[in-house]
């Protein structure tokens, strides 16, 4: 069985308020995205790993991964006007691989473990889809102008993370068939009626999207 990952980073980050996108900024010897790359290469389980990027990011890319030289690296390819236009788009490029299952993950979210890519690619034996996910436990209030108007039951709630594994054919024919964009890929699997398992996660895994994810971070890689 032929594991793909799909690592999308053609995003621009503008919450992280720096003048190069988030995923270029550096973290430990490298960037963000170098680091997110070498924690998927680092299973055993991923046979390719593909990244999309923006059009005006090709030099940053290559700054990016002149260090590294695994053969499961693929070149590059461009991305679309929103997220999921960029998944389908790197769906597509890796077709010519005929992968069974992929993973898709988030190019800031550097602190993916080899037990959690196999945990969560382990339940596409009795599924479409999988995707790491942390229950809410905190309380949750909508509010109104500011104020506090009424609480959420947070029972069943989840806050999803990736990557997000899916078998390749149905994820890229969900893909296909989608007429709008969607929050993740889980929407859009959830949209063509494909069975997607909720797997465990991991506080580690998050999402560097603000400058102190960022601080974070490096505490974390210093470790």
């Amino acid at each position: 069985m032929t594991n793909a990952a799909l690592i999308v980073a053609a995003g621009r980050g503008q919450r992280m308020e720096r003048d190069l996108p988030k995923q270029y900024l550096t973290l430990g010897d490298g960037v963000v995205l170098s680091q997110t790359i070498r924690a998927m290469l680092a299973s055993p389980l991923v046979g390719l790993v593909r990244v999309v990027i923006h059009p005006d990011d090709r030099s940053l890319y290559n700054v990016a991964v002149a260090g590294l030289s695994d053969m499961r690296l693929l070149e590059p390819v461009t991305g679309g006007a929103s997220r999921s236009d960029s998944v389908r788009l790197g769906l597509h490029s890796l077709s010519e691989y005929s992968p069974d299952t992929v993973l898709i993950h988030d190019a800031a979210r550097p602190f993916c473990s080899v037990d959690l890519i196999a945990r969560v690619l382990s339940e596409l034996a009795n599924a479409d889809g999988a995707f790491a996910a942390l229950p809410i436990v905190d309380a949750v209030w909508k509010t109104t102008n500011g104020c506090a108007s009424g609480t959420v039951d947070r029972t069943d709630l989840w806050r999803a993370q990736t990557p997000q594994a899916f078998r390749f054919a149905a994820i890229l024919g969900a893909h296909d068939a989608a007429t709008t964009d969607a929050a993740d890929d889980v929407e859009i699997a959830h949209l063509a009626g494909l069975t997607i398992k909720t797997v465990q996660g991991d506080e580690r895994n998050f999402k560097i999207t603000l400058p102190q994810d960022l601080d974070r971070a490096a505490r974390l890689i210093a470790e």
